[in-house]
């Protein structure tokens, strides 16, 4: 008998309720909520809580001992792995699900598709106007994620090859607050996790190194034609693994990985 069966069975028999806390990421946000809930409806006595916040925020909280999974859309940083080792903490990391991040602009602007030397003069601040990518004449206006988001990270490393954000970019606390503001603001660019992507925006097709553009899309981002995609993990602590197993062996599941598919990620599986 597996662990996570014989850990479900104890529990079931001994009548005690099994309850979780997942903190971190809002990228994450959408499959942690909806595998969390199919989870419950299986499990009725299981109660599984979900809340954003950001990767720092949720890494922050698994160190304190205030969150039993932290979501995450970056690797743990050195920093964080020294202050689990000064709490004798062992943190075991485990990649959930894959995602492309989308570059969005206001429904009315006319670019199509930007390289990612273009992206990087946008956000550096040496791109200023969408005239000088083949736009009209308007003021580009930069939205960004805040530090403590794993998204803020990654499109650095990724998209600015580590050099630092332009000083007038607009730092929003949440995907959905960059998904308005971008839907309001004629000259707007912004990034968001593929699966938050509506109607509201406009997705651009994005070209590294010479290649051919390709739009962002679970597809794309499958055959490895679209170029800006990561990793998601859900981070826990060691002592706690027959604890956590349940939930995470049911998002690693096929049906765990099918909600994850149809909810705009790239499954693990």
């Amino acid at each position: 008998m597996k662990i996570t069966a014989l850990f479900l069975l104890c529990w079931m028999l001994s009548g005690t309720l099994y309850a979780q806390r997942i903190k971190g990421s809002d990228t994450l946000l959408p499959i942690a909520q909806q595998t969390a809930e199919r989870f419950m409806n299986k499990n009725p006595d299981a109660r599984v809580t979900v809340t954003g916040g950001g990767t720092g925020v949720g890494i922050s909280a698994l160190l304190d001992n205030t969150t039993d999974i932290a979501m995450a859309s970056r690797p743990i940083k050195f920093s964080e792995k020294m202050k689990a080792k000064a709490a004798k903490q062992d943190i075991e990391e485990t990649i959930v699900a894959y995602d492309a991040l989308a570059v969005i602009v206001h429904p009315s602007n006319p670019v199509k598709q930007l390289t990612r030397k273009q992206l990087e003069d946008i956000f550096r601040g040496k791109i200023t106007n969408w005239k000088q990518v083949g736009g009209e004449d308007r003021k580009i206006v930069v939205y960004s994620r805040e530090t403590s988001s794993g998204t803020y990270e990654f499109f650095k490393e990724s998209v600015l090859k580590n050099k630092n954000y332009m000083p007038g970019s607009l730092s929003m606390p949440a995907t959905g607050a960059i998904i308005q503001s971008v839907s309001q603001t004629q000259g707007a660019i912004g990034y968001v996790g593929l699966a938050y992507v509506s109607p509201r925006i406009k997705t651009l097709s994005v070209s590294y190194d010479g290649k051919p553009y390709a739009e962002p899309s679970v597809e794309n981002a499958t055959n490895k034609t679209y170029p800006i995609v990561r990793p998601l993990y859900y981070y826990y602590n060691a002592r706690n693994k027959g604890d956590v197993a349940p939930l995470m062996d049911f998002i690693l599941s096929t049906e765990g990985q099918d909600i994850i598919k149809k909810s705009g990620y790239i499954p693990v599986k």
